[in-house]
């Protein structure tokens, strides 16, 4: 019976909405499991998601060593005009694997440049086989919109789709203050570079400081009562482009702007910027890939004596608040950045999801380029609004900037509320919600011994920390039963090719009806677990689930994705832990992870599945 309900189940149709780095590995993985009705669509016209061919730009380096991002079934070829020498991975690395990846595996499997539009549950009449869902959806460049049914959906629309944009700063409030300039959001700025350079002009100006000069290119005349802003006359002729916005996709932007070859004057708003981690060498994989920063950092469960000891202890807890503050003094001293520079105005890397990895000083990188004042850095410093003369920016405080073209780099909104109405989502259980079983303080007995999370930042209000109610970060808890809609793509870590895969995994198992995948017994006992789960990450990152979107948070593993992965593997019976990647009880910790040790995965599956038959 067993089998009979795996080959029933690999011929259920299943949608897989995406085609970045989740919706690549979860098609492959489901299409190596058997399915044989699995379709791909995206909205691109290429895959990649956000390394798609056109919205990547010289310059972007990700926050990984060249080989670390990729999938156990492919090594990462070598893009035709990568330095050898050079270790960093950039996004054009990634956008060229990607292309290979889909080359290989998924070759006329993917319906390109073709639009979900909205996502239901069918209405009767039903025919003999009725679909779980119902996809309308539309190619580009065609106005006919199109149905189809699919038994089982993936959602991999990842958190970097929908741009949120400020009212102050929209397209109408732009047109209403007649700023003259183009105003695009980040994710545009590949798309829309031309018209950016046509914008502001290069410059030869040594750029310096200017605080005490009328030719400060940064600053129109003095304002007036009638007037936010005045004339050029202070201006170098070229123009000034404004980045609104302190975390890695602003810093990328500015320091393209400003890098050899484009010396364009660019300016960066921002109350705080992103923290990050730096040396003046490369740090060895035994730090950069193994367990020791996970173990570092408190997870709620700590199932080693090494893990209690850290957190529960005055003596553990020291130690571990002492390496994140010595690694975040150490980045500074990598590349120099005097103690009263803007640059350090940036997160606490202990409490923080925004930590960029920037692996050792390089010449023409962000926080070089600002330290040597080729990025204007207005900080602390909030923008609200355009100034009335057409082409400036007003902050907070009054102050007034030059601005001939806008970027914002404001972030995104979830990518999952245009594909389903309020009444679908509410039925699913895709919003953010408070807790329905628990009280908000239900958990605090049970981590009140966490040493290491004394003294947190302050916290917005409860309302605004609601999590959303996935089980595992991958199936809505309300929906869990059905075993029709998963999600991949939408769990923050600092290890993507890894979680991906191992996810696509479990999402396998769970439309097969593997009865070895270990689940909760009923809806209650999953709400029940994922409420317990952000009451972790209230506690865990209290001062940054507001920004977060739910398409982009269903759950956070930052340092702990080694923990994460080893439950989902623990959630399947396969080995985990030292099991799985090697070391002993003295090298386990330094025991780099490769993604060779998941390679295995559908066959130890199909193992478990032919013992369990």
């Amino acid at each position: 019976m067993s089998s009979a309900k795996t080959m029933q189940n690999s011929h259920r149709s299943i949608l897989v909405i995406g085609t970045g780095a989740a919706g690549l590995v979860t098609a492959q993985t489901l299409i190596k499991d058997g399915f044989t009705n699995v379709h791909i669509f995206s909205k691109d016209s290429q895959p990649g998601g956000v390394w798609e061919h056109n919205k990547v730009y010289s310059g972007v380096f990700i926050n990984n060593l060249y080989g670390d991002y990729r999938f156990s079934s492919m090594e990462m070829p070598r893009h035709p005009s990568r330095d050898p020498k050079d270790t960093r991975l950039s996004a054009e690395d990634m956008q060229f694997y990607f292309e290979k990846f889909t080359e290989t595996y998924l070759r006329d499997r993917i319906s390109f440049e073709t639009e979900v539009l909205k996502i239901r549950r069918p209405q009767p009449p039903f025919d003999s086989d009725p679909p779980n869902w119902i996809v309308k959806f539309r190619k580009r460049g065609k106005k006919e919109v199109r149905e189809m049914g699919f038994h089982r959906i993936v959602l991999c629309t990842g958190g970097c789709h929908k741009p949120r944009i400020p009212a102050v700063f929209s397209p109408s409030a732009a047109q209403v203050s007649g700023f003259r300039g183009p105003v695009l959001h980040s994710s545009e700025f590949r798309s829309q570079l031309d018209a950016v350079f046509a914008a502001v002009q290069p410059s030869d100006l040594h750029r310096t400081s200017f605080s005490n000069s009328r030719h400060d290119p940064y600053l129109p005349d003095p304002p007036n009562a009638e007037d936010h802003g005045g004339g050029s006359d202070n201006n170098d002729g070229s123009g000034v482009v404004v980045v609104i916005g302190g975390g890695k996709s602003a810093q990328d932007i500015a320091a393209y702007l400003a890098n050899e070859g484009h010396h364009r004057n660019v300016c960066m708003i921002y109350e705080k910027t992103d923290a990050f981690v730096a040396s003046t060498t490369q740090l060895s994989s035994r730090i950069r890939r193994s367990r020791i920063l996970g173990v570092l950092s408190p997870n709620s469960e700590l199932r080693t004596p090494l893990e209690r000891f850290l957190h529960k202890t005055w003596l553990g807890s020291r130690t571990v608040r002492g390496i994140f503050n010595m690694a975040s003094n150490y980045s500074f001293k990598a590349f120099q950045i005097p103690p009263d520079s803007p640059l350090r105005l940036c997160q606490d890397p202990f409490w923080s999801l925004r930590v960029n990895d920037e692996v050792c000083r390089r010449g023409n990188s962000f926080h070089v380029l600002a330290n040597e004042g080729k990025i204007h850095i207005e900080a602390p410093a909030r923008a609200v609004g355009f100034g009335k003369d057409g082409k400036s920016i007003v902050l907070n405080d009054g102050r007034v900037i030059r601005a001939d073209a806008v970027i914002l780099a404001t972030g995104y909104e979830s990518s999952w509320t245009n594909l389903f109405d309020v009444q679908t989502i509410n039925q699913v259980g895709l919003g953010k919600y408070p807790p329905q079983y628990v009280s908000l303080n239900a958990y605090d007995e049970e981590w009140k011994g966490y040493m290491s999370l004394k003294n947190p930042p302050p916290a917005p209000a409860a309302n605004q920390q609601w999590m959303s109610c996935i089980y595992r970060g991958i199936v809505p808890a309300r929906n869990i039963m059905k075993r029709d809609l998963a999600i991949n793509g939408a769990v923050f870590s600092t290890n993507n090719g890894y979680v991906f895969e191992t996810t696509a995994h479990w999402i396998s198992s769970y439309f097969l009806e593997d009865t070895f995948l270990e689940l909760p017994a009923d809806i209650k006992a999953a709400i029940q677990s994922t409420e317990r789960t952000s009451a972790w990450l209230r506690r865990r990152y209290p001062d940054m689930l507001h920004w977060t979107n739910e398409s982009h948070s269903s759950d956070i593993q930052f340092w702990s994705w080694p923990q994460y992965t080893d439950d989902l593997l623990r959630d399947m019976g396969l080995p985990y832990g030292k099991a799985r990647t090697g070391g002993n009880a003295l090298t386990w910790l330094f025991k780099p992870i490769e993604v060779e040790a998941i390679k295995d995965l559908a066959k130890e599956r199909a193992t478990l599945r032919i013992q369990s038959a």
